[in-house]
């Protein structure tokens, strides 16, 4: 199985020939690509003197691998070792000892993770943080409920063979709508993701969301925060909004974490707001964490 990941490295203005730069990889949330949200970052920090580098996660947007659409939360998470081996290989003026890690909503988890073995990685910061490894809490499933989720997956893969490819159903449209109004009007998360993905806002032909139906046995059999305390003494800074749906995932991780840590809870603030919202990105702040944590 090929494994690749296809990179955007976005050097900053008014390189000096000889300095030596700061490098910050950038993970795009989970079912997103590269050109989205973490696109927003990578420009973003870059024009703040950053080498930054977002990329596409394996099997996902202009990534290898087949078949396309699975998720693999080991990947995933070797996705951004792989990911920090570009930018101290590859690009020029890059000080290996100054490499951190942002991780975007569903991403960040398996930032966390990555960051929990690579040291290399400096330091870490989550945005609207979601732990996709954590589908039990997710779903609030019963022993019985859980037990029937894993058969219906399990017996999925029988079906896969015979039809000679992985079940996947797309969440986004291949056609962004043209306003709100246009929407089809489903549950409160669901109408949430589409506001964004769905419209021209944040639309990207390559991003239909989700993962095939059997991927969720892997995120069955993973956690993403198991050696979350194993990143100490590197910083963890979690950002999430107040009105986030998904609050309560940057909130037991940051219970979980070991010192040091920060936590930022941005006002009047809704979960894809951090996606492309400029108002609401704490831009100054996260600059600020990812410089001080290299000179700690």
């Amino acid at each position: 199985m090929e494994r690749q990941l296809l990179l955007i490295s976005t050097p900053p203005k008014n390189l000096e020939e000889d300095k030596l730069l700061s490098a910050i990889v950038i993970g795009a949330p989970y079912g997103s690509t590269k050109e989205q949200a973490a696109a927003i970052y990578a420009n973003t920090f870059a024009q703040l003197g950053f080498v930054t580098l977002a990329f596409d996660q394996v099997y996902m947007g202009e990534s290898a691998g087949e078949p396309r659409h699975v998720a693999s939360p080991d990947l995933y998470a070797e996705s951004f070792s792989a990911a920090v081996d570009y930018p101290g290989t590859k690009a020029k003026h890059v000080n290996r000892e100054q490499i951190s890690v942002i991780g975007i909503s569903r991403g960040a988890g398996f930032a966390l993770s990555a960051a929990a073995v690579d040291t290399r990685i400096k330091s870490v910061v989550t945005i609207s943080m979601y732990d996709m490894t954590d589908i039990r809490e997710m779903a609030n499933l019963a022993p019985e409920q859980l037990f029937q989720l894993k058969d219906q997956l399990s017996k999925q893969r029988w079906d896969d063979f015979e039809n000679g490819q992985p079940d996947y159903h797309p969440s986004f449209p291949e056609e962004p709508y043209d306003s709100i109004d246009d929407l089809p009007n489903h549950d409160e998360l669901t109408n949430e993701w589409l506001r964004f993905y769905a419209l021209k806002r944040g639309f990207h032909p390559n991003t239909r969301g989700t993962a095939t139906t059997t991927s969720n046995l892997a995120m069955l059999e993973f956690s993403a925060l198991d050696y979350i305390k194993e990143i100490s003494p590197r910083p963890i800074l979690f950002i999430y909004g107040d009105n986030a749906h998904s609050r309560s995932y940057s909130e037991r991780a940051y219970y979980l974490a070991n010192q040091p840590k920060q936590r930022l809870i941005v006002k009047n603030c809704e979960h894809i707001d951090f996606y492309d919202n400029m108002e609401k990105i704490p831009v100054d702040q996260i600059a600020k964490f990812i410089k001080d944590s290299f000179n700690a």
